[in-house]
């Protein structure tokens, strides 16, 4: 499985957007330490619609397994989508801009059926695309333009959500929200995964950011918006906090230890140091002192007023378990103590609580699936 700056702005659109979905949410949301305008969702990214191939996806969500997160007391689940995968068109070549907007509507009922199989279940669901047109943090498949540079992949991306928006209008913002783009990042190329890469200007995310919104909220004003922090999910994103849309962190870091070994991340996977928490790996001295720096700058934006929400977490299954625990059980109690919610990168597969592959995890039976307990109720408990 392959993963992958303040321009400020009229008081008139500041009062136009004061009613959209995060403030309709903080009115009910839980009272935390740190005042978080979103509520402290905790669940999974399910991965039924990540692949821009529908022949290519893996094994579908079931409602079983929407029961289990409902019965181990999670609410929240994010769906990481490509667009690609709801459209129609030749996949024999590459997609054309005018195929762009060819919409199966077959394939958007299946995720529409798995978002109200989720809402059965007293489950948020999260809408997110992991691929939009013109940008993903993965290449694989070949992008006709540039999401941040040419309009015509901005006009598709405002279509897609404002498609999104129309079909869940009149759906609360305690149900669905919006997550406007997976991990943004500038890149030279979009369709070479190791062209030169870098932080989206600031006012660049603000203009994508904000023509996506008002895409989605000319259906309906009360609609949840959440934007990935920049430099792929770990930056804040100062040019959009006086904007009405809530921003997602990340739960990767360092990533010496949450993507050990993984081929798509290390360029030389098989000689790299030993993960340890704490410890000296490498050059570099590995503590929670440096996730608390790390966060710091999450933990100011919710004291401001902004909604946070870590969308991604998690660690790849080469990482040896007690260090994966140890690590993560500080990312979380840190995210926790300041009341952020999360979403674990994955339900089932490599980075999940179930068939996750590791060789080091004595795995419990549940019902057919190999279950890492020990995770499981170390996500429960925060």
């Amino acid at each position: 499985m392959q993963r992958r700056t303040f321009i400020q702005n009229t008081g008139l659109l500041t009062a136009a957007l004061s009613t959209t979905g995060t403030e309709l949410l903080a009115r009910s949301a839980p009272v935390t330490a740190a005042r978080n305008k979103l509520p402290k969702w905790k669940g999974f990214n399910l991965l039924d619609f990540f692949s821009p191939d529908p022949a290519k996806s893996r094994k579908g969500t079931t409602e079983d397994h929407l029961k289990w997160m409902q019965d181990w007391g999670f609410d929240f689940v994010r769906l990481p989508m490509a667009y690609p995968y709801y459209l129609k068109f030749d996949r024999s070549r590459n997609i054309t801009p005018d195929e762009v907007y060819q919409i199966d509507p077959r394939a958007v009922d299946r995720i529409d059926e798995l978002v109200t199989m989720a809402h059965k279940h007293n489950l948020h669901v999260s809408l997110n695309l992991h691929r939009a047109p013109g940008y993903c943090v993965n290449a694989g498949f070949h992008e006709p333009y540039n999401l941040w540079t040419d309009q015509a992949a901005l006009d598709a991306f405002c279509f897609h959500w404002n498609m999104w928006a129309k079909r869940y209008k009149n759906v609360s913002a305690k149900k669905i929200s919006f997550d406007l783009l997976n991990e943004p990042g500038m890149r030279a190329d979009m369709n070479d995964q190791h062209s030169k890469r870098g932080s989206v200007p600031g006012e660049v995310y603000r203009k994508v950011a904000l023509a996506a919104s008002e895409a989605i909220w000319k259906e309906n004003k009360n609609h949840l918006i959440i934007a990935d922090g920049n430099d792929t999910g770990s930056s804040v994103i100062p040019s959009i906090a006086d904007l009405n849309i809530a921003q997602s962190c990340r739960g990767y870091n360092p990533g010496t230890i949450s993507h050990y070994k993984a081929p798509w991340a290390n360029k030389d996977p098989e000689h790299l140091p030993e993960p340890k928490w704490p410890g000296q790996v490498g050059d570099k001295y590995l503590s929670r002192a440096m996730l608390e720096t790390f966060y710091q700058p999450w933990i100011e934006l919710v004291n401001k007023g902004v909604g946070v929400h870590c969308g991604e977490c998690g660690c790849w299954n080469k990482t040896p378990h007690d260090v994966f625990l140890a690590w993560f059980g500080d990312v979380l109690d840190i995210l926790s103590k300041n009341g952020i919610g999360f979403a674990l990168w994955e339900f089932i597969g490599d980075f999940g609580i179930l068939n996750s592959g590791r060789a080091d995890v004595a795995y419990e039976d549940w019902h057919g699936y190999k279950l890492d307990r020990k995770l499981l109720e170390l996500i429960r408990k925060v």
